[in-house]
């Protein structure tokens, strides 16, 4: 009786995930797909996964790159002089942005404003938009990792990223700039999809009335 009420339970949650996500497969892949589409704990879980992965990632980089790659300044070839390590010390932003004298608390300031509008795009999320989820968690990752170093430590942000050809040189970065610029990118990419998938049944409910 007990394996009877069971397998009855088993299907009335397969019905209900068949309503709220599509799923039709009956299989173990079903209920895989079911669990990763599953209400909150999807956004959440995918929020925060990479969020605390990439915030870690990045501050344990840059206490490493500070006991390894020193002195300052001085390159370490990892992929010829293509790909290289070297120890920075940045008061500015990124790509060599600048506030002048002003630059450590402004920075700070806009990194924390920054923080409070992501956190208001992330409670907007759908519960099942894990996407956009995880490009918020890897931009909030990214701006927490860099104010850290900014309040935390005296000597600035921590670069220690060295990409370029011969002397033509990027700017130094580190993990969390990445995160932020990957994170941008691909949120601008999920956007525009979004839109055009809005855009594609309208013109076909307008050609249907026409």
């Amino acid at each position: 009786m007990r394996q009877h009420a069971d397998a009855f339970l088993r299907g009335q949650q397969r019905s209900k995930c068949v309503r709220r996500t599509g799923v039709r497969d009956s299989g173990a892949a079903g209920a895989i797909l079911c669990v990763m589409n599953n209400s909150t704990a999807s956004k959440t879980t995918a929020f925060w996964t990479t969020f605390v992965g990439v915030f870690l990632l990045d501050f344990a980089t840059k206490r490493w790159a500070e006991r390894n790659l020193l002195p300052l300044y001085t390159p370490y070839q990892v992929i010829g002089d293509t790909v290289r390590l070297t120890l920075a010390y940045n008061k500015d932003a990124a790509m060599g942005l600048s506030l002048g004298e002003y630059s450590r608390i402004g920075f700070t300031l806009v990194a924390a404003v920054v923080l409070v509008v992501l956190g208001i795009f992330y409670r907007r999320i759908p519960r099942t938009g894990r996407r956009p989820a995880i490009t918020l968690g890897l931009v909030a990752a990214g701006a927490l990792g860099n104010l850290t170093d900014r309040v935390m430590f005296s000597h600035r942000v921590v670069d220690f990223i060295d990409l370029g050809i011969g002397s033509t040189r990027f700017w130094t970065f580190n993990v969390a700039d990445a995160a932020i610029t990957f994170g941008a990118i691909l949120l601008a990419i999920i956007s525009m999809t979004e839109q055009r998938e809005r855009e594609v049944p309208a013109a076909s409910t307008t050609q249907a009335k026409s």
